[in-house]
């Protein structure tokens, strides 16, 4: 089963919701798998640390991928 995080609201930005995964240990680890191209957002590589992740996304990296679930439905 894949691994879900879950947020209480409408969206968590993509490198915080790579620390909560534990994908990443810090923000700056966050940054550096994202700007170079190590993350994929629903099956698409992107660059922007600041992506807005809601219910349903799925996040991939070689270390492992979880989808988002918001209790704000």
């Amino acid at each position: 089963m894949e691994k879900e995080i879950s947020i209480r609201d409408e969206y968590i930005r993509l490198g915080q919701a790579l620390k909560l995964a534990g994908l990443a240990q810090t923000g700056i680890e966050a940054k550096i798998m994202v700007t170079e191209g190590e993350v994929l957002v629903n099956g698409e590589t992107d660059t922007r640390r600041g992506r807005k992740l809601r219910d349903g996304d799925r996040v991939e990296t070689k270390d492992g991928s979880f989808v988002v679930r918001s209790s704000l439905k």
